[in-house]
């Protein structure tokens, strides 16, 4: 129960409440936002820290800090401005970012919340350690000028109040930069964009800083460096449960043009897919309140893709991000444009087996780290490139696998997972409370969408849902 409608609940109607429980079984930084079509970009959300240990010593621990693009217009007014024939991708307007003692250790939680930005983090002479990326410790902490923050991804840095060229005025710049390559320098031409987001002041002055930014920060869209991410609680990945990976959990990530029922509008459109069909959910009738229907008998447009192995055996899934001349296999319905893509998987922390940004060559070509891989559950797709992921089948449930690019996900960029369906079903069978809860939940919901008064445009009741619905 992770809060996506029309996968493991309705939608909250207006008026209604939702109280949801969970174990805590990690600690460390991560937010909650609404998964309703694109309302965390208008700035549903807001950071969630589990307190636990860490791989390095720290003095003080500083309060998350958020960083995302935004605009100055509602996310769904430019949803709907972009759908229009001849109408592109919608374009930023700023950077925000919320937001002392020498030789002091600080913990910062670092969080990039944002709509379609890949995020640089630094601070203007000052190295950082980086301690955890998501939800796990690192084994080794290491030292970099700035950390690579894709959306959706966690890290925790220690920053040591001890310039390395201390500045007359005792002031430092912190800097959020858009990273390069990602496709997120997408901003309004001639907006103001200052990168520099914050000030660390050593001193109780106001004077502006005058210290500047590092010309040696890599820019390019790639996530930290793969050999610095290994765990410290080290996992041994054992072979997938999942027979014929390269046939039947291979997924490539393109464009698709589209039209018809479900999809509204209803015109001729282009949208994202990794899947069956461009994800599109029903919020009224979400999957886990149809767990009898038949393996194979869902609707294409929901993208439910079912694994049954047993508890704690693996499932493996490898994601492509082609171009059309690099494509291993060949899809004709789809065309297959070169962009990174951050992936986020629901339910599961999951081993990154392998991360290129080298064409695909075909699973047995593919070399398999499964000695302690890095372990997160927000991955960058690298353009042109493959992600080979691996999750351990100990959490029965629906979980949604998308781009966490806003604008990707609402036009169809993921798919469900459904595993153990068995499982989840007896547990939800047996709770007492959990069911009728979900079922009242749909009910209001429904209720109150059956009211075209409640609707952006009621002389069409068709119109509501104009998105994937995540």
């Amino acid at each position: 129960m992770d809060g996506v409608n029309g996968v493991t609940q309705c939608p909250i109607a207006p008026g209604q409440d939702f109280t949801y429980k969970f174990n805590v079984t990690q600690y460390g930084s991560s937010w909650y936002h609404s998964h309703y079509s694109l309302q965390y970009a208008d700035g549903l959300l807001g950071p969630m820290t589990i307190y636990g240990p860490s791989s390095d010593n720290y003095t003080f621990a500083e309060e998350p800090i958020l960083m995302t693009d935004w605009n100055h217009r509602s996310a769904f007014e430019d949803w709907s401005y972009s759908i229009q024939p001849g109408n592109g991708r919608p374009l930023m307007t700023n950077i925000l970012l919320n937001g002392q003692g020498t030789g002091a250790r600080y913990l910062l939680r670092l969080i990039n919340t944002s709509v379609d930005t890949t995020f640089i983090f630094a601070i203007d002479s000052h190295n950082l350690t980086i301690i955890g990326s998501d939800f796990v410790s690192l084994k080794t902490p290491y030292n970099k000028s700035s950390v690579l923050i894709g959306i959706g991804q966690r890290y925790h840095v220690i920053l040591t109040a001890d310039p390395i060229k201390p500045t007359k005025d005792g002031n430092y710049w912190i800097r959020t930069l858009p990273a390069k390559g990602c496709g997120s320098e997408n901003f309004v031409p001639g907006a103001k964009l200052l990168n520099n987001t914050g000030i660390i002041r050593y001193t109780e002055n106001n004077i502006e800083p005058s210290s500047a930014v590092d010309p040696n920060i890599p820019t390019a869209c790639s996530d930290e460096p793969y050999e610095s991410l290994a765990p410290m609680v080290e996992w041994t990945v054992e072979g997938p449960s999942n027979s014929n990976v390269e046939q039947n959990h291979t997924y490539e990530v393109g464009l698709q043009g589209i039209q018809g029922h479900p999809y509204h509008p209803s015109y001729d459109r282009t949208l994202w897919n990794i899947d069956n069909m461009p994800l599109w959910l029903k919020f009224g009738d979400p999957t886990v309140l149809n767990l009898n229907t038949p393996n194979g008998n869902w609707p294409a447009h929901l993208d439910v893709t079912t694994h049954n192995p047993r508890a704690g055996e693996w499932v493996y899934l490898v994601i492509t991000a082609p171009n059309n001349s690099l494509t291993a296999i060949k899809r004709p319905d789809r065309y297959f444009f070169p962009v990174a893509h951050p992936i986020h998987l629901h339910g599961h922390d999951f081993a990154i087996l392998n991360q290129s940004s080298t064409p695909y060559p075909g699973f047995k070509n593919v070399v398999l780290n499964k000695n302690n891989p890095p372990r997160r559950d927000v991955a960058l797709l690298p353009q042109n490139g493959y992600l080979v992921i691996a999750f351990r089948a100990d959490n029965p449930g629906a979980w949604l696998l998308h781009c966490h690019i806003a604008w990707h996900a609402s036009s169809g960029l993921g798919m469900q997972i459904l595993e153990n369906k068995d499982a989840l079903a007896d547990r939800l069978g047996k709770d007492k409370k959990k069911r009728p809860m979900l079922v009242n939940t749909c009910e209001a919901w429904n209720d109150w969408v059956s009211d075209t008064r409640n609707h952006y445009n009621p002389r069409k009741p068709n119109a509501f849902q104009d998105d994937s619905g995540i």
